[in-house]
């Protein structure tokens, strides 16, 4: 998921030329780019889009962000995204473990009265401090939690912090990248407001992208090049670590349990890492969600 595009639940026109372009996830916002009044409209006009065949036919990553736990939109979101062809579900304004935890049950709720057969997992935002510094409770509050998705702007403007200082957001990517990093989930960027700035958008990317996040959440199509290109700047190789894995296997029949690769000392965490490479590329929907 190098690029997460967001597409406003208030702009049906929209939703077909997004998810014809090169976005490798679409997240239908009903959340803050949508008014208050028109939030109902909106809920139906995206559920009418995901009946629709673009969407059925789409290989990309669909993502629905809903309303907050106490909106009271929220349990009507749930009622109507709890189905399939959504992939995830992204939940906003979350202060802890126990907002997340009741997330999911109301969702695991919502996809029994539905018919859902395959769990829907969760993609939470991390956008204010408390949130932050509970980030790691938040990312093992439940199985359903599959990311954590950064909110600088919700984060760093009440805080009156300098988003344009380099240091203030590789603070912020990094302790949310190790929080992600002890409840085993993965992590997007942030939104970039500045929807002209290529220079800061490609150097915030590119800081996420040393820190191992997944890829970065755009606001307009222009951003989804910039993103791709970040990201796939120093994609993984799938056959280095197909070889790294046939090196292991014949390490380990011959006792050792580190060993020499292309000049490149190869110990566990590197075979960790490949495995859980081609884990994701070969998971059964060949789909880089989680």
């Amino acid at each position: 998921m190098r690029s997460k595009l967001f597409v406003p639940g208030s702009r049906p026109e929209l939703f077909a030329k997004a998810f014809a372009g090169e976005a490798d996830a679409i997240s239908l916002d009903l959340e803050d780019s949508v008014p208050e009044q028109a939030k109902a409209a909106a809920r139906v006009d995206i559920m009418a889009f995901l009946d629709s065949t673009a969407a059925a036919e789409t290989g990309k990553l669909v993502i629905v962000r809903i309303n907050a736990l106490e909106s009271p939109h929220f349990d009507a979101d749930l009622a109507a995204f709890a189905r399939p062809g959504v992939d995830l579900i992204n939940l906003p304004k979350a202060a802890g473990a126990a907002d997340v935890a009741r997330a999911a049950e109301a969702l695991e709720a919502a996809e029994r009265r539905n018919g859902v057969a395959a769990p829907i997992a969760l993609l939470v935002n991390i956008e204010s401090a408390r949130a932050l510094r509970a980030a790691h409770e938040i990312a093992r509050a439940h199985p359903r939690v599959a990311g954590l998705q950064l909110g600088l702007g919700d984060l760093f403007e009440p805080l009156g912090i300098e988003r344009a200082s380099a240091a203030n957001v590789h603070a912020a990517l990094f302790a949310l990248r190790m929080a992600a990093g002890e409840g085993g989930c993965f992590v997007c960027d942030s939104a970039y407001p500045l929807l002209h700035d290529e220079a800061g958008f490609r150097a915030e990317a590119e800081l996420a992208r040393q820190l191992g996040f997944r890829g970065k959440s755009c606001v307009h199509p222009r951003q989804v090049r910039w993103a791709n290109e970040v990201f796939d700047g120093a994609a993984p190789d799938p056959e280095e670590a197909r070889r790294i894995v046939a090196a292991a296997a014949e390490a380990g029949r011959n006792g050792r349990g580190a060993f020499v690769l292309d000049g490149k000392m190869i110990d566990p965490p590197y075979l960790r890492r490949a495995r859980e490479l081609l884990e994701r590329l070969d998971g059964p929907r060949g789909r880089d969600a989680r």
